[in-house]
């Protein structure tokens, strides 16, 4: 008799794509174990990304605006919340693992610093072979949560984190792309998901007015937030679908996102109004770092970090994981209240 876990395995290769990745076809852990009676390894993925604490973190860590004056600004976890269901959306019209994608969505971030790339920037500063989250977020499920023991997840997980990240580079690329289709789907998603609510934040904080986003967005795109999400979806799909599932825009609204894409740093997240909170960030962050430099027996008693690679790599991982509120929290501690 079939276990669940072999069921939904066999369904899978019933009705999946032939390009999609199938639970039963995974190429394993970095430790072997024993396979769960109910749950595929990628559900089983999934679940010890929502379990681990660097999950629950994400609440509390800025997305683009730093404390802002509303209940209604995205934060880390919110972003990854909305990246999972767009991902889910254009995986589920492609036929492809529904249950992998969500997963890589859901653990894509959880390496991000405090404060937005701020944080981001200036760790990348103050180590001597920089800081990238995505690579941090591998670090996170191999070797930091349960106590330094890691989740122990899939070849085909991890390959999608580490690689979901694409900056102000091309969103399509044969050097950095994941292996999978539904990595390549959450690499996508995630700029679907960051330009829109960015771009709807930004409107919201008055840092941006609608007359000044580019004419080619509203007209191809449409003027509300969830008009230009389901273009984008759309267009995804449709062109995934007709092109061999090649996962991409089509040439005419992949140019008009890379015009958002160019806005949005020029008048958002390189903006004046968003770096003078983040300078303050950034010192924050700096002061920190080089406290726990030259005070090691007070980094080993606060952090849970001991020499996974180097003083400064496990100081960087640590304030990494850190929440906006517990940096602020650790800078008044120690250089406001002088609380040793």
């Amino acid at each position: 008799m079939l276990s669940i876990r072999e069921e939904i395995e066999k369904k899978e290769a019933m009705i999946l794509s032939p390009l999609a990745c199938l639970s039963s076809a995974s190429k394993g852990r970095l430790f072997q174990e024993d396979k769960c009676s109910i749950r595929t390894d990628f559900q089983r993925d999934r679940d010890r990304i929502i379990h681990s604490k660097a999950f629950r973190r994400l609440r509390y860590k800025t997305q683009v605006f730093l404390a802002p004056k509303g209940d209604h600004y995205r934060t880390r976890l919110t972003h990854t919340l909305e990246v999972s269901q767009i991902a889910r959306v254009i995986s589920k019209a492609l036929a492809i693992n529904e249950d992998l994608t969500e997963a890589i969505a859901l653990g894509h971030d959880l390496g991000h610093t405090p404060f937005g790339h701020a944080g981001e920037n200036v760790l990348n500063k103050l180590l001597k072979d920089g800081f990238r989250h995505n690579e941090q977020s591998l670090k996170v499920v191999d070797e930091i949560e349960k106590d330094g023991k890691g989740l122990n997840l899939t070849f085909e997980v991890r390959d999608g984190i580490l690689k979901h990240s694409k900056g102000r580079g091309p969103v399509v690329s044969d050097n950095s792309m994941p292996t999978t289709k539904e990595g390549q789907v959450v690499r996508i998603a995630d700029l679907i998901a960051y330009l829109s609510h960015d771009m709807d934040d930004a409107l919201r904080a008055k840092v941006i007015t609608e007359s000044s986003v580019p004419q080619s967005v509203s007209r191809y795109l449409g003027n509300k937030h969830s008009d230009r999400i389901n273009s984008m979806v759309k267009d995804v799909i449709n062109f995934s679908r007709e092109n061999d599932y090649l996962i991409s825009f089509s040439p005419t609204v992949m140019s008009i996102v890379l015009e958002l894409r160019e806005y949005m740093y020029k008048n958002v997240y390189e903006s004046d109004i968003v770096h003078r909170e983040f300078y303050k960030a950034k010192k924050i962050i700096e002061q920190l770092f080089y406290f726990f430099k030259e005070n090691k027996d007070i980094f080993l008693k606060v952090s849970e970090y001991r020499a996974i690679k180097s003083l400064d790599d496990d100081i960087a991982s640590f304030i990494s994981g850190m929440t906006d509120r517990y940096v602020l929290y650790l800078y008044e501690k120690f250089f406001l209240l002088k609380k040793y």
